[in-house]
C-alpha cells in the first residue's frame, strides 16, 4: 500500500477515486508518564515520555488508514493529512486521512 502526502503517485496513474480513508486512535496521559513529565518540566528539555506516545499514536492512526483503505480496495492513499484534536484535559485524538485510490496497472 502506498501512503502519501503528494496529490498523485509519480510514475502512477491513478484510474479512480474509492473514497475517503481514515484512522483514528484517542489517547490519554497516565500519573507516571504525568509525574516525570512535572520533573522534567521544572528542568526543561524533551518530555520523551509524551514523544514516546504520540509517535505509537500515528502509527497506529496510519495502520488504521491502511485497513480503511485496503476494505475500499486501494492501492493507495494519497494527499494524506494529519491532525490532532483535544477530547478533554489530558485526551487527544490522532486522526490521519486521505483520498483512497485504485492505480492503473
Amino acid at each position: 500500500m502506498i501512503i502519501t502526502t503528494t496529490e498523485t503517485v509519480p510514475g502512477k496513474e491513478i484510474e479512480s477515486i474509492l473514497g475517503v480513508a481514515r484512522g483514528s486512535t484517542v489517547r490519554a496521559r497516565n500519573i507516571g508518564r504525568d509525574f516525570f513529565a512535572g520533573l522534567k518540566n521544572i528542568v526543561g528539555g524533551e518530555i520523551e515520555e509524551y514523544t514516546k506516545l504520540q509517535a505509537h499514536a500515528r502509527e497506529q492512526a496510519m495502520e488504521r488508514l491502511q485497513q480503511d483503505a485496503q476494505l475500499l480496495g486501494a492501492d493507495a492513499v494519497v494527499n494524506v493529512r494529519i491532525t490532532t484534536a483535544m477530547i478533554m484535559q489530558g485526551c487527544a485524538e490522532i486522526l490521519m486521512y486521505g483520498t483512497a485510490v485504485k492505480l492503473k496497472s
